[in-house]
Formats: structure tokens, C-alpha cells, sequence
């Protein structure tokens, strides 16, 4: 009788091999999928990358490479890219002689000025947009904070609630719902506001998306102005944005009479209101939630009514908008924009957003516009080659497509790459194989 007796003594001994081994073999997908894009090509057109200045020197596209590739692997702080510096079939893969340090990386980015990093922001941008085939998009803004710990530039004081009275930076982002994909990133001091250069950020957001046609834009009520209402309907376009619950706005909404039944615990009021600033009314659509029947409603209570049985009966969000949809379906558009909330969180976990971070402003800008490259590859990747209907943070695709161990040989003078994965999965991987060889610019969205 066999004896499934396994011996956990230490009767094994060490040896040591000079194969090139990897852990991260499943990177290969995205190597496929970058050059069927053209990455490399397109990043080398560009004059504005910084060029070493020793023969010894990285290229910058390497630099730039391995920085995304880091990333993915799981760096989120510059010292954690040594993660890929001794892994010499990593480097082989992507058809690197050597992979950076995390002090080069640093060199690297501290190079870039205002115009530099303009000039890298729009060609990387750029180049996404006009290799997707899509449009009328959905325009998410969004601004978030980023606390700092040392004295970098533009990290001053500002409004920061978790962290009140640190320094921070108060980048503003632009998303593509319908894509997941960053549009825009710029990086802003401490004590900007939300709105504060709205108007040159979207205009800038617009060159990058080309031909690109923005169906709708939703912000949240940190833009809630006057500016920006002004600026949306100068350039005809459909706006969506959270309002602000001021005194007057408040008053207004208590003294409504004309609530519609939407579903149990919910109603929703179509009206016009216009601010003592404004030159015209606009449309202002209020949705109530009944705290007793929804506890976990979002919204906000009345504070005119602080204190009395009013105050916590509903929670209230108001949008203002030039929709002509009907009011129900304005709040549910609406409630679409919460996904850009979740994009800031995976950019902030898994993509070093929060703490990517150099001394000079304008480095961290550039670190962090490589950064957003980074997650919208890894977006297209899991649009168009994974095809899956759950959208998988990073750090789940990381464990669950890219963590896969492999070496190379030479077989009859051919470089081939072992990879070490049960028999089971082999027929998957050759499928997502199959697919990255397949990839065609421009990328069609896959959606009938």
C-alpha cells in the first residue's frame, strides 16, 4: 500500500542555478499588446524625453518602461522599483539591456520643467486616444488630495480632512466613464480649490482627446460656479454637477412642494433655481431619501433644520444640469459618476498616486503622468485582451495573470521562453497570447 506520508525534516540540500528565472512571465501579454500599438515608436518620436548624458546611460525609453513595468509588478514608492533591477528575464522580455535603479528613475524625472512635462503629458495622452476607436464620451473631473510628509514644492496647507493642517498636493483628473481610462492629469498645490483653473484644465483635456466628442461632463460640487456653468454652456456642452448645499439652495428645497414617487424611501423634484449671482435660472433636479426606510442613503441632511425632527427625516442631493432627460434618469446618470471615485482609489493603492513623490513639482508631475500611462495600459489590457465583465484591480490581476514563473532556453539556436504553469491554465494563457498577437490600431471599443 502507497504511503501518502509526506516528511517535513530538513533533508533537502541548497544548490544555486544561472538561469535567468522570472516571476512575472504574464507581462509578456502587455509587451505583445505595446507593440502591436506602436508604444516604443511613438514615445521615440517625441523630442521632449531628456537624453543621458553618459555613454553608460539608460535610454529614456527604457526609463520609462521599466518605471510602468515596476509598477505593475507592485512598486508604489520609487525605492520599491528595485523590484525589477535583477530580474535579468524580465529585462529580456521587454528587450532591455539592464533595468534602471530607483536613483536613475529619480535622475530621470527631476529633468522635466513646466514645458517638459506638458509636452510628455499631451504625446502619451495623446496616443491613447487617437489608437481607440470611440466617441461621445461620458467626461468625469475629479480633484482628490494628496498628503505630503516633507517640504516639496506646492505641497502647502489647504483643505485636507483627513489629515487637517498637513501639507498636501490637490491634483485635478479627468476619466473616461466608458473606458475607464485617465484623460487628463494635472498636478496642483496644496491650497487649490476644486474649480481653481477648471476652464484651461478642460480645454487642455480636449486637445488630448482629439476628434474625440464629449457627450456629457459630470463634476461633483466641489465645481459648483458660476465660472463653470458659464464656461459649459459658452462651448455647448452637456453638464451634470453636484450642487452645493448652500443657505439659499437649502431654503429652496424645504419649501417644495412637488415631490414625484420614484421608489420606496425615494422621491425626486424637477425645478429651476437661480442663485442672486447668476444672469439666468437654471434647471435643478432634487432627489430625498427617507432615512427611516434607507439608513444607508447618501445625500445630506438640512442643516435649517439642525435640531428638529426635519433634520433627520431625508438626505438630499440636488444636481444642476441642461439635460433635457427626464429627472429620474438624471439622477441615475448622475450616479454613474462614483466610478471615477473608485479609479482614484486603485491609482492611489495600486498605481503609487499618493505617494510617487520627488522635491521638485514638476518631476512629480512627470513620475506621476508615467504613473497614469501605466494604469491606462493596464485599462486597454483588460478592455480589450481580457474581455472580462469584472474590471479586476490591479493587485488582483497581478497575482492572478501576471505572477507566473518562467526562464529561457535556447532550443536548436531559438530563444524560448519555459513558463511554469499547470497544465489546466496552458490553454487559457495561449488564448490571452493569441489575443495580444491579434491587437489592430485603432483599438474598437468591444461593446455591440
Amino acid at each position: 500500500m502507497r504511503s501518502n506520508k509526506v516528511s517535513f525534516g530538513m533533508n533537502w540540500e541548497i544548490r544555486f542555478s544561472r538561469q535567468q528565472v522570472t516571476a512575472w512571465s504574464g507581462l509578456a501579454f502587455l509587451r505583445r499588446m505595446m507593440d502591436k500599438m506602436g508604444f516604443s515608436e511613438h514615445l521615440l518620436s517625441g523630442d521632449m524625453l531628456p537624453e543621458p548624458k553618459s555613454n553608460r546611460g539608460y535610454s529614456p525609453l527604457t526609463i520609462i518602461e521599466a518605471f510602468m513595468v515596476s509598477v505593475w509588478c507592485g512598486a508604489n514608492r520609487f525605492l520599491h522599483t528595485e523590484i525589477t533591477r535583477h530580474d535579468h528575464a524580465l529585462c529580456k522580455i521587454f528587450g532591455w539591456k539592464r533595468a534602471p535603479g530607483h536613483d536613475t528613475f529619480k535622475r530621470f524625472f527631476k529633468k522635466f520643467d513646466l514645458e517638459s512635462s506638458s509636452q510628455l503629458s499631451d504625446h502619451l495622452f495623446g496616443w491613447v486616444f487617437n489608437n481607440i476607436q470611440f466617441d461621445n464620451i461620458t467626461l468625469d473631473c475629479d480633484s482628490t488630495i494628496l498628503t505630503r510628509y516633507g517640504d516639496q514644492q506646492g505641497a502647502l496647507k489647504g483643505y485636507n480632512p483627513k489629515k487637517p493642517g498637513r501639507h498636501s498636493h490637490h491634483p485635478i483628473l479627468a476619466f473616461v466613464n466608458d473606458l475607464k481610462l485617465v484623460a487628463n492629469f494635472w498636478l496642483r498645490s496644496g491650497n487649490t480649490g476644486s474649480s481653481n483653473n477648471f476652464r484651461a484644465f478642460l480645454e487642455d483635456t480636449m486637445r488630448k482627446l482629439g476628434e474625440k466628442t464629449v457627450g456629457l461632463i459630470r463634476l461633483d460640487s466641489g465645481f459648483y460656479s458660476k465660472e463653470v456653468f458659464e464656461y459649459l454652456e459658452e462651448i455647448c456642452l452637456d453638464y451634470l454637477v453636484a450642487v452645493r448645499f448652500y443657505i439659499p439652495i437649502q431654503k429652496m428645497i424645504s419649501l417644495e412642494q412637488n415631490w414625484l414617487y420614484v421608489d420606496e424611501g425615494i422621491e425626486i423634484c424637477d425645478t429651476t433655481y437661480q442663485s442672486p449671482e447668476w444672469k439666468k435660472p437654471r434647471r435643478i433636479v432634487v432627489v430625498r431619501q427617507k432615512v427611516k426606510e434607507r439608513p444607508k442613503a447618501a445625500g445630506k441632511t438640512l442643516s435649517i433644520f439642525e435640531g428638529t425632527q426635519d433634520h433627520y427625516t431625508y438626505r438630499y442631493s440636488a444636481y444642476i444640469t441642461n439635460l433635457k432627460l427626464p429627472a429620474a434618469e438624471v439622477w441615475r446618470l448622475y450616479r454613474r459618476r462614483d466610478d471615477s471615485e473608485n479609479r482614484i482609489k486603485e491609482l492611489k493603492q495600486d498605481f503609487g498616486l499618493n505617494s510617487f513623490s520627488l522635491n521638485e513639482f514638476y518631476a512629480t508631475e512627470a513620475a506621476l503622468t508615467v504613473a497614469m500611462m501605466a494604469y491606462n495600459l493596464m485599462a486597454i489590457f483588460r478592455l480589450f485582451i481580457l474581455k472580462s465583465e469584472v474590471q479586476h484591480t490591479l493587485s488582483t490581476l497581478r497575482f492572478k495573470t501576471f505572477a507566473i514563473g518562467a526562464y529561457f532556453l535556447k532550443v536548436k539556436g531559438k530563444t524560448v521562453l519555459k513558463i511554469a504553469l499547470a497544465k489546466q491554465r496552458r490553454k487559457w494563457f495561449n488564448g490571452l497570447w493569441n489575443t495580444s498577437n491579434q491587437v489592430q490600431t485603432p483599438l474598437i471599443f468591444p461593446i455591440a
